[in-house]
């Protein structure tokens, strides 16, 4: 087994603080977004163990000796399949959607094919792999996840429309409103007549088509295409906070979206998409085709390994508007959670619908206490665990292994079986990743 070193990523929607105190580390005043926990070659893992390995790059270090460390996942993948990541939003992240497999690998070689650089700022697929992804909430944690059904968002958009003509009878120009533009901090004038034609029209796409698919299609086209009509009524949201109780919530929360994406079609097309909000302990997944975004709140991410991201808005990154409308599931679907599942040797697992992944949570009462238990580590090949309250005992047939909070592990295949215990007096709490085992959560 190996202990980790693993890498910060300062994203600008991180948050300053979160990261922080589950590590119990100092605060670098920098946004600290996630911790990458793997063997990405973007920000692998470092080996701190002592020994041959000590300060090798993890993707190297299983390079060196595959068979070891991955077992029958180096025939399956090749590669160690997952990412383990500590996500911690402070601001939305990018609405954005993953492609299949089979996407993932055409769009790949065509772009090569194309010379389009891997680190282009166009450039849509960054490797040949998929990137199905789950987060288990540690903090509330709100996000949007697929299609909402579509008269229901046609009623937001109606009720936007009203709003804006209620402030249009205020107006003293009752076909123009002045706005706060967050980031310019002037006002704009906005041609209020077409941001209400717009909503209105919008609501009527939905629910004027053949089916519920083409709808979701046609609105979500015609939004990112980011006409005048669009940007007017994007550009009206920071007036929806005035509201109060008188709108829906979605609706007034756009205005806190706006201050930090002003006038993006992406607060138009969040609509589109089912709410959640997270308590901790619960789970959702997302596998390709969803359209998502996370809001805010900290995590547990699991991924495959992979960096392929189209994105829809909420962002000033690239956007592919063909390339993302053929990789878009636009049906409606209920928040595909994904439910505790409890094995007879007391594990408890999250297995979402993917070959390559499954999450363990592992919790252990203090060492005095009868109840305190061992726990074996739910491992199908490779692993990577980590403690996020108090410290940990790792016990291989081979090695030995303790993790205080903060820290980490990588566990070869050939390590097996290894039975987690408390260290301390307070106990511990950790997550485990390993390549899946099961799918007992159906896809949607």
């Amino acid at each position: 087994m190996y202990r980790l070193q693993n890498s910060v990523r300062n994203y600008a929607w991180g948050s300053e603080t979160a990261l922080a105190e589950i590590l119990h580390t100092t605060p670098s005043g920098k946004p600290e977004a996630e911790l990458w926990i793997g063997a990405h070659p973007d920000a692998p893992s470092v080996v701190l163990s002592e020994g041959a390995r000590a300060g090798q790059p993890l993707d190297a270090a299983i390079e060196d000796d595959a068979e070891r460390m991955l077992g029958s996942a180096r025939e399956q993948f090749g590669h160690l399949p997952f990412l383990m990541k500590l996500l911690c939003a402070a601001q939305p992240l990018s609405i954005q959607v993953h492609p299949t497999q089979e996407q993932a690998q055409a769009g790949f070689a065509r772009e090569d094919a194309a010379g389009i650089p891997r680190d282009a700022a166009n450039r849509n697929y960054k490797d040949a792999n998929h990137k199905p992804e789950m987060i288990f909430a540690l903090t509330r944690f709100d996000a949007l996840c697929g299609f909402a059904p579509v008269r229901e968002t046609a009623e937001l958009f109606e009720a936007w429309a009203t709003f804006l003509e209620t402030q249009q009878a205020l107006s003293l120009d009752t076909t123009t409103i002045p706005i706060l533009n967050a980031a310019t901090s002037r006002d704009e004038i906005v041609n209020a007549d077409r941001a209400v034609d717009q909503a209105r029209s919008l609501a009527g796409l939905l629910v004027g088509s053949d089916s519920d698919e083409n709808a979701l299609q046609d609105t979500f086209s015609l939004i990112l295409k980011g006409g005048t009509g669009v940007r007017a009524l994007a550009s009206t949201a920071p007036l929806l906070a005035s509201a109060g109780a008188k709108l829906p919530a979605r609706l007034v929360e756009l205005a806190e979206i706006a201050k930090i994406h002003p006038g993006d079609p992406g607060l138009v097309v969040s609509l589109l998409l089912n709410r959640v909000s997270l308590m901790p302990g619960e789970t959702i997944y997302l596998p390709a085709g969803n359209v998502h975004a996370y809001l805010r709140g900290t995590g547990v991410e699991v991924m495959a390994s992979s960096d392929n991201v189209l994105r829809g808005g909420l962002t000033a990154k690239h956007i592919d508007l063909n390339e993302l409308v053929s990789t878009v599931n636009f049906s409606v679907v209920d928040v595909p959670h994904v439910e505790a599942h409890l094995t007879d040797l007391g594990q408890e697992l999250y297995q979402p619908p993917f070959d390559e992944f499954q999450l363990q949570r592992i919790e252990l009462s203090p060492t005095e206490m009868p109840s305190g238990g061992d726990v074996v580590l739910a491992q199908s090949g490779p692993a990577v665990v980590l403690v996020t309250r108090g410290s940990l005992l790792l016990q291989s047939p081979t090695s030995t292994l303790e993790l205080k909070v903060g820290e980490s592990a990588f566990v070869p295949a050939a390590e097996s079986p290894v039975v987690i215990r408390s260290a301390g007096p307070e106990g511990g709490t950790a997550f485990a990743t390993t390549v899946s085992e099961a799918s007992p959560t159906p896809p949607l």
